[in-house]
């Protein structure tokens, strides 16, 4: 097993629960995240983008369709309507408070009790300032040992190294039609020179990794495993670690 620098817990793999404990509350919500930590979650991934305001919020999806029931962009949207949006109703009406948290009133919340694998969300090659504001924040809580940034797309995290060399950066990719072609099978890796790798756990092998040599000098954190057989498959086999959305089903594993 390769150890994520500056994540590395000699001994044990790395778990993040899947935008917080999101089998049991709604997705990237603080109730998530605070369960995620409650079931004894090492650590917890997210999803960032920054809205119209310009503040750094905790959201999957470009648009508030699926899970606010709106139409409308996440960056087109101030943090002042954001926050009337219910994020929970969707899920279950107990989660109806929840709102769309900053990613500072997540790291208010949870501090340094676990470790935060944390999406950029971008779609462009051009730098937005999201760097600079992430790495910021990483500095003010005191969290520069306990976070690691990942991105499907590999600009960010070239932007993101040439503040903060010292955070592990990693490329996501999957086969899904929404992400350009040649982004599909990891080559992400050599645009942003990045430490570690996160491919969809389906497509672990041949092309993806092995025949490309990456899997030799990069720890890998496969996304998204709930079946703990094949979580322990793929850390038995050397991956670094897992993220699933069933960190409840996982006990034992970390």
């Amino acid at each position: 097993m390769k150890y994520l620098t500056p994540l590395a817990q000699e001994g044990r793999p790395l778990f993040f629960s899947h935008r917080g404990a999101s089998s049991l509350a709604p997705e990237n919500s603080i109730a998530a995240f605070s369960l995620a930590r409650d079931l004894g979650s090492p650590g917890i991934e997210l999803d960032i983008h920054r809205c119209a305001s310009g503040e750094l919020v905790v959201f999957h999806d470009d648009s508030l369709d699926r899970i606010a029931g709106v139409s409308g962009l996440i960056s087109a949207s101030p943090l002042d309507y954001l926050k009337t949006l219910d994020i929970g109703s969707w899920m279950d009406k107990k989660f109806c408070a929840e709102r769309i948290p900053t990613l500072r009133e997540v790291f208010q919340t949870l501090g340094d009790s676990v470790y935060y694998d944390i999406e950029i969300k971008s779609r462009t090659k051009e730098r937005t300032g999201i760097e600079k504001q992430l790495s910021d924040l990483i500095s003010e809580f005191g969290l520069d040992s306990r976070v690691c940034v990942c991105s499907f797309n590999p600009f960010p995290l070239v932007y993101l190294k040439e503040i903060r060399s010292d955070i592990a950066t990693g490329i996501l990719w999957s086969k899904v039609k929404e992400l350009p072609y040649i982004l599909r099978f990891g080559i992400g890796a050599f645009i942003s020179n990045c430490d570690f790798l996160k491919p969809d756990h389906r497509y672990m092998g041949g092309l993806n990794i092995l025949r490309l040599g990456m899997g030799r000098k990069h720890a890998i954190i496969p996304w998204t495993v709930d079946d703990p057989a094949i979580a322990r498959r793929l850390i038995d086999s050397g991956c670094s670690g897992i993220v699933t959305n069933r960190i409840q089903d996982m006990k034992g594993l970390f």
